[in-house]
């Protein structure tokens, strides 16, 4: 067997400089600092656990020492036993999960979930472990999914640090490996392996080799996982600052024909410029592009998962549409509209909120207009329906044209990036002239009911849209030829 890095303490070793650290950070928390000094009063041990000792270790590393926001802790205390402990010193407590033995509290503004050790087996036909108490946070650690999260700091007097796995030593390598066999932990908890992707981009830790194998041959196993739970861990990894390499580790493995297979198809899909090695590693530029985007502009949401999702998903209607033209060429015709009924059944069926939904639809079917732009040739009518049909979300649909412009040739680049300009440039030209994030007909539905004598009913809001649609065509009228125009079309629709 060849010898451990330096950095790489054996494990269970923690060299005293981190415990020392560890300590300090533990100290920093007063709500920590209380609760271990009631536990220890009560015969109890209570250890900080998981992902809160991995960031403070994470933190103490880069020089920028906190105590993370929300605390795991496990005990030996038994959930009823915890509720008596927490009574007159949290301000609230909740017991949603105490069937797993959790109980969640807020102590002075701070959120902290204590879970009694645990000792489960899972009956590998659903994620829901037979729940059983364990006796030793030995026991406890190993049934963690990562070493790097099989990590506890005692928040008795004594402060130890158990790291019975080697978390520390794979955290300073930057790796991610298993307590156990990968395949057991998997096959226990299929929703790790998703958590191993958003860790690659929360983390950049890789993979040891076993658990990119257990993926890949367990990867079927996700669909026993409840849509909800693999929508949240898809999101989580694309919020984060580098999400590519771990979308690169969830396709390469096969988690993402399970999740999203509409991703996976664009693999060597060529497209019709002929400037990427496949639609799919375009997608995956895009995304880049569009995150570095986001992040320029103080203005906008960060990170943005409605413009993320469509940066990533912008192109799945090219395999559908996929044609074979006369020289070789290859044609995608109207794979945005395909795009965006696939990108609106794929994230109804991850269970994304409805706003999300239609806001990544809408992109998707937005994303190729301006092409048709050609080198300034829109009329002012077709700017006006450009911003009024991306409405609110045309500062995104701005950054995901320019995202979906990756020709490596500089001089075409420089051209789209120019003509982008002058069409944003004419946007504001006539946003400023006409309010364009409130076109609406010149007149209102009293003024379209007096004018024609009509009741309310279906004639004025066919009356309504062709008002709208003359504003859109020639901009704000007068009063007095906005009621001609009207009284036009009224004739005309009636026979006279």
């Amino acid at each position: 067997m060849s010898a451990e890095p330096p950095s790489r303490p054996p494990h269970g070793s923690v060299p005293p400089a981190v415990q020392e650290t560890v300590r300090e950070l533990v100290d920093l928390s007063p709500v920590l600092t209380e609760l271990g000094e009631r536990f220890s009063a009560a015969g109890f041990e209570a250890h900080l656990v998981g992902g809160s000792v991995r960031d403070a270790l994470l933190a103490a590393g880069s020089g920028a020492p906190r105590v993370p926001g929300d605390l795991d802790v496990t005990t030996d205390a038994r959930p009823e036993q915890t509720l008596e402990l927490l009574r007159g010193w949290a301000g609230s407590t909740w017991n949603t999960g105490i069937a797993f033995g959790t109980v969640g509290a807020d102590v002075h503004g701070v959120r902290v979930e204590i879970t009694t050790f645990r000792a489960d087996r899972y009956d590998r036909e659903s994620r829901n472990p037979e729940v059983a108490w364990g006796t030793s946070l030995e026991d406890d650690l190993a049934r963690r999914d990562f070493t790097v999260n099989a990590m506890a700091v005692s928040l008795g007097p004594d402060r130890r640090v158990t790291d019975p796995f080697g978390g520390l030593g794979d955290l300073l390598k930057g790796q991610l490996r298993t307590p156990g066999s990968a395949t057991e932990s998997f096959l226990d908890d299929p929703l790790r392996m998703l958590r191993a992707v958003r860790f690659v981009a929360q983390l950049q830790l890789t993979p040891t080799d076993e658990v990119v194998a257990a993926m890949r041959d367990l990867a079927p196993e996700l669909g026993r996982i409840t849509p909800e739970r693999v929508q949240v861990e898809l999101s989580k990894t694309l919020l984060q600052d580098s999400p590519r390499a771990a979308l690169e580790l969830f396709v390469s493995t096969g988690l993402a024909d399970v999740v999203l297979p509409e991703l996976s198809a664009l693999r060597m899909e060529i497209d019709e410029h002929h400037q990427h090695k496949d639609v799919y590693a375009h997608s995956l530029t895009v995304l880049d592009r569009a995150i570095a985007l986001e992040k320029a502009d103080p203005s906008a949401e960060s990170p943005d998962l409605v413009l993320r999702l469509a940066a990533l998903l912008h192109d799945i209607g090219k395999p559908a549409t996929r044609r074979h033209e006369p020289g070789g060429r290859v044609s995608f015709h109207h794979h945005e509209v395909v795009g965006a009924k696939l990108v609106k059944k794929r994230l109804k069926e991850l269970r994304y909120p409805n706003d999300v939904i239609d806001a990544v639809a809408k992109l998707t079917y937005l994303h190729l207009r301006f092409h048709g732009y050609g080198r300034g040739e829109w009329t002012d009518s077709a700017v006006r329906r450009y911003a009024t049909d991306a409405g609110d979300l045309l500062p995104r649909l701005h950054k995901l044209v320019r995202s979906d412009c990756t020709t490596r040739n500089k001089k075409r680049a420089a051209a789209l990036a120019a003509t982008y300009d002058s069409l944003e440039t004419r946007i504001a030209e006539l946003a400023a002239q006409e309010d364009l994030n409130r076109v609406r007909p010149d007149l209102d539905g009293n003024a379209i009911m007096e004018i024609l004598g009509i009741p309310p009913g279906r004639e004025v809001g066919e009356a309504w849209r062709f008002l709208k649609e003359l504003r859109l065509e020639r901009g704000p009228l007068p009063p007095d030829e906005a009621e001609a125009e009207l009284r036009t079309w009224w004739s005309s629709r009636n026979g006279g």
